[in-house]
This record gives structure tokens, C-alpha cells and sequence, in this order.
């Protein structure tokens, strides 16, 4: 970890409280990691406790506790490799993609990052799984493969559990409930399945006006009330979850072989997301209009996530950076590794 730039002992990331437009204006670098050997391909959030995981083309899996911006773990695949990851319940347990020897059908492997032991393999995507998530009330999770297929699965059973075969890039993502999934396909087509009965088929189906990109990342806001769609033509939509329509819309610079991850705060008022300039933008949903811009200093970020309980973010590409708020700037005075008000 590079100490010039960790401020964690100083300045120990808030707990989550009502975000406005000055707080977000103020999030700069806190922590960077520099150790990855390749690109991070993959970072979640576990859902009550302070801990991240990331996946990484060096083949690594490593656990963080986010309250100190401290690594905890890191386990090597050097057999299957290590693509998307996801929490379990449990935290030290995570589900993986493999990104090797996907032709043995060992797709997916539900992972002890406490001994390091796989304690499940899931058989039955035949191409690299792009799309990864857990239900937050069971054991189900889905994976989305460039297969052409959406898979669901169940913790305790090695076994596909549902089956859906789509056209074009499959991206799924549970509501924060567990009450709804939502997958998108080729074409821009979102489609909602209640998840308790998704083989009645889906009960509701929305587009984004005029733009057929593929989508390559979902997600719902906390409040169930909103998603967020990322396409692959680097346009970032949010939409009513209840009726599909389109709040707001922005765009960032193209990110030729990277895709764009975006998020919501847990508050679900603002979106942040990377862009192709290396830079990083903030959103007000309510106002539509740019709230606050960084440079990202790591590059183009492939990924990004808000955690659920701090007033903090993740940016990843071939390193690690810990986003929280320095009170101890103005909003209006960017510097390195400072947030400079758009």
C-alpha cells in the first residue's frame, strides 16, 4: 500500500449519514493499493460488515476490512483463475468464477477465504461468466455468461437450479428485497422476474428509448425505487424500477476494451461512475447535473462500487483506491488525490 496517499489513521471513513452535494465534492483518495501483478476484474461489498473483496487477473482473490483499509487475505487460483466474485452471508465466504479451464465445467466455486478451501463447484456455463450476484434474504445467486445464458443457483446444491437462454450479452442483478431480478439482453430489453416464481416468465419488460447497446452492468438502488444501467456505448441511464421510465441519462468518454461501472450512493440521490478519460464523475439524480469530477490517478476504472454502510468508494483498474471524505479541504480546492466541484 502506498503510505503517502493513506489517510484511514487519520481520517477514519464516517458512517453512512444523509450524503448532499458538499460531502460528495469532498471525497478524495484515502488509500491506494499497488500490489496487483494485473487488472481487477471484479470487487463486492459485503452487506453488513466493513469488508471488500476483489478478483484480479494475477489470479488473486483478496479480503479487505474497509473500516481500517487493511488487507486481510489473499488466496492464489492459479488452476481456474479468479473473474467476478461476490459475498456470501457469511464473511468470509465468496462465490468465484473461474477463468481457466472453463471446458472442465468448473464455472463457479463457492469459496472459504478463512482456510482457503473450495467448498463447492457449480458446473454448467461453457464461456466466461460476465454477470455476478447473491440474493440478500436466501443462498440463491444468478451468473450471466457470455454463453448466452443466465444461470440460477443455490449454495447448497451444485446443480443449476434455473436456466434462461438470451441473445446477446446476459447481465443480472438482484433488488436489494430479494423480491425481484432484473436481466438484460440484446437489444437494450430489461426484463423483471418476481424471484419466487421467475418460471412464469417476466411480469414486466422496459427499453431505453432509442438506445440498443448492450447493458453490461445492473443495479438497484437500496430503496428498491430506482436501477441503474450501464450499456457498452457509454451511456449510464437510471430508471423507475416500477415503470421503467427514463429519469435521467449522462455519458462519458469511450473506454475502448474496458467497461464502465457505475453506482449508486446508498441514499440512491447520486450516481458515480468512471469514464474512458481516466477521470471519475459524480451526479445528482434529482437534478441531472454533474456534481463533482476527479481524476481517478489509476487510470481508466473498470470497476466501481459505493459501500452500503460508509460514507465511501471503491475505484479499481490495476490498483485499489478507498474514496472518503476530507473535511479537512474545501470543496472547491482540488488537489492530487482531492475532489476538484465540477
Amino acid at each position: 500500500m502506498d503510505s503517502a496517499v493513506n489517510r484511514f489513521f487519520k481520517i477514519t471513513p464516517m458512517s453512512l449519514l444523509e450524503l448532499d452535494d458538499d460531502t460528495i465534492r469532498t471525497m478524495s483518495v484515502g488509500a491506494v493499493f499497488t500490489d496487483f501483478a494485473g487488472s481487477i476484474t471484479s470487487v463486492d461489498f459485503h452487506r453488513t460488515q466493513d469488508l471488500l473483496v476483489t478478483a484480479s487477473a494475477d489470479d488473486s482473490v483478496r479480503l479487505y476490512n474497509t473500516a481500517n483499509a487493511s488487507l486481510v487475505k489473499t488466496t492464489h487460483h492459479k488452476k481456474h483463475g479468479a473473474d467476478r466474485v461476490c459475498f456470501t452471508h457469511h464473511p468470509s465466504c465468496v462465490v468465484c468464477s473461474s477463468k481457466y479451464n472453463l471446458d472442465s465445467n468448473e464455472c463457479l466455486r463457492y469459496l472459504s477465504m478463512y482456510d482457503n478451501r473450495c467448498l463447492r463447484y457449480f458446473k454448467g456455463h461453457k464461456d466466461r461468466i460476465v454477470s455476478l450476484c447473491m440474493s440478500p434474504i436466501n443462498d440463491s445467486f444468478m451468473s450471466g455468461s457470455l454463453d448466452h445464458t443466465v444461470r440460477l443457483w443455490d449454495l447448497r446444491v451444485n446443480a443449476c437450479q434455473g436456466l434462461m437462454r438470451l441473445r446477446g450479452r446476459p447481465t443480472c442483478a438482484y433488488d436489494q428485497q430479494g423480491l425481484v431480478f432484473a436481466v438484460a439482453m440484446e437489444g437494450g430489453a430489461i426484463k423483471l422476474f418476481d424471484s419466487r416464481s421467475y418460471d412464469k416468465g417476466p411480469f414486466d419488460t422496459f427499453l431505453v428509448g432509442g438506445d440498443t447497446a448492450e447493458v453490461c452492468d445492473i443495479k438497484f438502488s437500496n430503496d428498491g425505487k430506482s436501477v441503474l444501467l450501464t450499456t457498452t456505448n457509454n451511456h449510464i441511464y437510471v430508471l423507475d424500477a416500477y415503470c421503467g421510465e427514463k429519469r435521467c441519462g449522462f455519458s462519458v468518454e469511450p473506454s475502448p476494451n474496458v467497461t464502465i461501472e457505475a453506482t449508486f450512493t446508498p441514499d440512491g440521490q447520486y450516481v458515480v461512475s468512471g469514464s474512458g478519460d481516466g477521470m471519475l464523475h459524480a451526479w445528482s439524480i434529482s437534478q441531472r447535473n454533474e456534481v463533482a469530477r476527479w481524476n481517478s490517478y489509476i487510470g481508466v476504472p473498470s470497476c466501481l462500487k459505493w459501500a452500503p454502510r460508509r460514507a465511501m468508494f471503491v475505484s479499481a483498474s490495476k490498483s485499489l483506491t478507498f474514496w472518503i471524505p476530507n473535511y479537512s479541504k474545501s470543496a472547491g480546492e482540488p488537489g492530487k488525490g482531492e475532489a476538484g466541484g465540477a
